[in-house]
């Protein structure tokens, strides 16, 4: 049985369980996950919950995936890693400054990105785009699935520092991703604005420009800011804030965890 925070989706729940079992040492650094078939019939959940999973433990930096042999446990980075306290109060300016920073990154990251990308990190951006595509198109909120696309860019960036950086920082915003596709999710012209700007930020990689790419990525959240900034009223009372105060909760909890598990001198 799965269990975890109110109202996640069962690839979360699964990820989650998953992620404590390894934060926890019961699943071991290089050790491999029980395959997709074993963890359908020990969670009665579907191969593409599996799947989903996985892929936001790859996210998080907590597995790799080997062709053909399944799925592996990564050395977890070191305890001092962890001494960046992220705790939002749960209000809009907490989330437009997690733009703030998301808009820093990604624009470097597309910037990098354009200069090093291989064909085989370029297509992954590309089913990145096409998976988030897909998602929103069978009505789900697509967060997980723009969390991967914007992680995709990291890694055709091609930089240890970076991929470990947003790694660290992605616990952070997928939730603040949450909150912002809520809100994109009430107007179908702000999603269309959404996957323009991901397709500017990929024809610019694509074609290996980092002044555009750069200028894409800027951009893409400059614009999200926007559209957190113009959200209706009612919205942020009901869906933004609950969002939020959940985002505040799980960080606070993660932090109380943090200090309680560290050695005392």
């Amino acid at each position: 049985m799965l269990r975890t925070q109110l109202g996640a989706s069962l690839s979360e729940k699964l990820a989650q369980t998953l992620e404590t079992s390894i934060r926890e040492g019961k699943l071991k650094t290089g050790e491999k996950l029980a395959t997709e078939n074993a963890l359908v019939a020990q969670y009665g959940v579907s191969r593409t919950v599996v799947r989903e999973a996985f892929s936001r433990l790859k996210t998080l930096g907590l597995i790799e995936t080997r062709q053909g042999s399944g799925a592996f446990v990564k050395q977890l980075p070191l305890p001092d890693a962890g001494k960046l306290k992220l705790i939002p109060d749960g209000s809009i300016d907490a989330v437009l400054k997690v733009v703030e920073v998301r808009r820093a990154l990604e624009a470097e990251s597309a910037a990098l990105a354009a200069e090093r990308r291989t064909p085989k990190s370029l297509q992954k951006i590309k089913q990145a785009m096409r998976a988030l595509d897909k998602a929103v198109a069978s009505g789900g909120d697509g967060v997980s699935e723009d969390v991967a696309f914007h992680a995709a860019i990291a890694h055709a960036a091609n930089n240890p520092f970076l991929l470990d950086t947003l790694s660290y920082l992605n616990q952070f915003l997928e939730n603040a991703t949450r909150v912002t596709r809520a809100n994109e999710a009430t107007r179908a012209d702000l999603e269309d604005a959404v996957r323009d700007e991901h397709l500017a930020i990929v024809q610019a990689i694509e074609k290996g420009d980092a002044k555009a790419a750069r200028l894409a990525g800027t951009k893409h959240m400059l614009n999200a800011a926007k559209r957190i900034g113009n959200a209706d009223p009612v919205f942020w009372t009901s869906q933004g804030r609950a969002l939020a105060n959940r985002l505040r909760t799980t960080l606070a909890q993660q932090s109380t965890s943090t200090r309680l598990n560290t050695p005392k001198a």
